[in-house]
């Protein structure tokens, strides 16, 4: 006979028990720290790393199968049992993906930063702060049944830009650098928006500076916008209704001169706006 068995406090639940089938035998038998009695008479002792990727790949297929809570159980099973393997770090990770996976977004991002704190030098930390960037880009909410996208909050959206952006710099060649950056350029392009939302507000209540500072704030946080000769054109605009018509030349010169497309178009319309009141005060 093997040996015998002390306390079983340290066996899994019930859940765990069923979902193993034919593994959790074993598993009782190494938690317990017991020797398997093999029909020769030999003994064959487990391993813990065996047991752990046993009870880890049960886990996975849980989770591939998108029983979310079974996996959640299960995985939250392998760190409590076998806390010092590889497999109870990658448990962890996993029921971070659980939540993600589930869309609870605010949890995931959670889970992402407890483990990055618990495992700062982790191969895995530059996955779990992927997930962190794209469940705050996820998180921001366009359903039709909310304002229009520039009318809203932008906290969340602000968070995800700030956390997209140290992503890009941190980690330049990253197998993840296209997706983040193409979120990157999107939430840019949604605050640019709400930036020039906000000035158009000034414009039509004939606040001019406040206008044109708040083109000028945009335009220095999010360099390289899409928005960018939209918001110039705009500047331009304020700054003719400001009788500063030699600074809107400039503005309007520089869409002209370093930009195409539509906006491009109307600067080159207010240009000739400018020549023409030129003109007509010489020739008074």
């Amino acid at each position: 006979m093997g040996k015998v068995c002390g306390s079983t406090s340290s066996r899994p639940s019930a859940r765990f028990a069923r979902a193993l089938g034919f593994v959790v035998p074993l598993l009782l038998l190494a938690a317990a720290g017991c020797d398997l009695q093999v029909g020769d008479g030999r003994k064959a002792t487990l391993t813990y790393t065996d047991d752990a990727r046993a009870a880890y790949e049960e886990a996975m297929r849980s989770y591939r199968s998108k029983s979310w809570e079974d996996a959640r159980a299960l995985f939250a099973e392998v760190r409590k049992l076998f806390p010092y393997s590889r497999y109870a770090t990658l448990a962890e990770l996993r029921i971070a993906d659980v939540e993600f996976e589930q869309e609870k977004y605010a949890d995931a991002v959670s889970a992402y930063r407890e483990f990055i704190q618990n495992h700062r030098t982790d191969r895995d930390v530059e996955y779990a702060r992927y997930r962190i960037a794209k469940s705050l880009f996820r998180d921001i909410d366009d359903t039709f049944l909310l304002p229009p996208q520039e009318e809203r909050d932008q906290g969340t959206a602000l968070e995800a830009y700030r956390e997209l952006g140290a992503f890009l710099r941190d980690n330049p060649r990253s197998r993840y650098s296209e997706d983040v950056r193409k979120m990157h350029q999107a939430v840019q392009g949604r605050l640019m928006r709400h930036e020039l939302y906000v000035a158009r507000f000034y414009l039509r209540q004939d606040i001019y500076p406040a206008t044109i500072a708040r083109i000028d704030h945009a335009l220095k946080l999010f360099p390289g916008s899409a928005l960018e000769p939209e918001a110039l054109v705009l500047k331009g605009e304020t700054l003719m209704r400001m009788d500063k018509l030699d600074d809107a030349r400039a503005v309007f010169q520089k869409v002209l001169d370093e930009y195409g497309g539509p906006f491009a178009v109307t600067a080159k319309r207010f240009l000739s706006e400018l020549d023409a009141q030129k003109a007509g005060k010489q020739g008074t």
